[in-house]
């Protein structure tokens, strides 16, 4: 997307990539866009836009990633100074809203016990049937050009314990920064 998300009258670029980086650039030159400023996700963005969405006069940047969470970056302070022995005063609002949100958390926490104790009572009946659940899988294979290696990036809305790798060929595996898995190798039977 192009948002003006500064507030000079020039509009950034806002580039959501696969690899989960989130990236604002500005064109002060007229040859080459320079990155102003860069934010991580833990997965892939499937969609971003800039915009006011929750505070007028405050700008912001909304991602949607693959999972399907909203992640938004905001202009607006989120820290306010105070002089020595000011007491935090909350307007009307604030407190209403604070009170609304621990009332939902509050309902949520119940409703998950509840489900976790219907849980447990179907799966311990006479009756219960096992299943694998479906889950959508994003997955990429791709050629990296500048050190000739392959790219293998699965996402899951699940936590992913193992993933088995198999080669007819002897294969290398490189290590990368965002990787934390534990690496094993074992030999193949060829029979």
């Amino acid at each position: 997307d192009s948002f003006d998300i500064v507030g000079d009258g020039v509009k950034e670029l806002l580039v959501g990539r696969d690899d989960g980086m989130l990236e604002i650039y500005n064109f002060e030159s007229a040859d080459d866009p320079g990155l102003r400023y860069d934010h991580a996700l833990s997965e892939s963005i499937a969609s971003i836009q800039g915009g006011c969405v929750g505070k007028d006069g405050y700008d912001e940047i909304l991602a949607s990633t693959y999972s399907g969470w909203l992640t938004g970056l905001t202009t607006e302070p989120v820290h306010r100074e105070g002089g020595s022995g000011e007491e935090l005063k909350l307007s009307q609002e604030m407190q209403s809203k604070i009170s609304s949100l621990r009332s939902e958390l509050e309902h949520l926490q119940i409703k998950v016990l509840q489900e976790r104790e219907k849980y447990q009572q179907s799966s311990q009946s006479s009756t219960a049937v096992s299943s694998v659940p479906a889950f959508s899988v994003n997955d990429k294979f791709t050629l990296n050009k500048d050190d000739a290696s392959y790219s293998l990036i699965l996402e899951v809305q699940t936590a992913i314990d193992n993933v088995l790798v198999q080669s007819d060929v002897p294969i290398d595996l490189l290590d990368v920064d965002k990787n934390s898995a534990v690496v094993s190798f074992s030999s193949c039977d060829s029979e």
